[in-house]
């Protein structure tokens, strides 16, 4: 009898793990919702975060309109664009220590040169080849594209109040850009002011 019921168990076993298989290779395997919806979750909550923090402020090109500044949608967090020309600037203002904005504000020129805000949508001239820890790095650090080495990130950018954001909402953000239609931007480099002669 015990050998009858130990053949039972086994056949019954091989049989469960069978039809456990079969629903697995089958694509019925209802495993892990969860993550799914903490990743809409989190990509909700970085879509707050950018729409109330101003990423928009400087990352979006703008046309002006009856109010001033607008957001030109399809051009949505591409940063400076690659053919934009900035008007002339004041040096004298500029070697008094002033800074001034373009007049989408996605540029800026102070004593430390002109920057030109980068394009942060998904595209690969934007951050679609970034990992997220380069992400998360860049905004913590301060550091270009998030790699070690790079060139600091310049004014106006406001990284270190963004460095306080816990790592959760930088994933959040991240997150959220990476849903962003697109824009294919190359901004340009940033140009360094030239340091007094000798």
């Amino acid at each position: 009898m015990k050998n009858k019921t130990t053949t039972l168990l086994s056949v019954l076993s091989i049989g469960m793990l069978w039809i456990l298989g079969c629903n697995t290779l089958s694509g019925n395997n209802h495993e892990n919702p969860i993550p799914e919806k903490e990743a809409a979750v989190s990509i909700q909550r970085g879509e707050y975060l950018v729409n109330t923090i101003g990423c928009d402020d400087c990352h979006s090109p703008k046309r002006m309109g009856a109010h001033g500044p607008e957001l030109i949608p399809e051009l949505r967090l591409s940063g400076f664009p690659e053919n934009g020309k900035l008007p002339e600037t004041d040096q004298k203002a500029v070697q008094k220590g002033w800074a001034m904005f373009s007049p989408d504000l996605t540029a800026t020129v102070g004593p430390w040169g002109i920057t030109y805000a980068a394009n942060i949508t998904s595209d690969s001239t934007g951050i679609g080849s970034w990992k997220e820890e380069n992400f998360i790095k860049a905004i913590k650090e301060g550091v270009s594209k998030g790699i070690t080495g790079n060139r600091p990130i310049l004014p106006p950018m406001p990284w270190n109040n963004f460095r306080k954001l816990t790592d959760n909402d930088l994933k959040s953000i991240y997150a959220y850009l990476k849903t962003v239609k697109p824009v294919h931007n190359v901004v340009p480099q940033p140009v360094f002011a030239q340091g007094p002669k000798p």
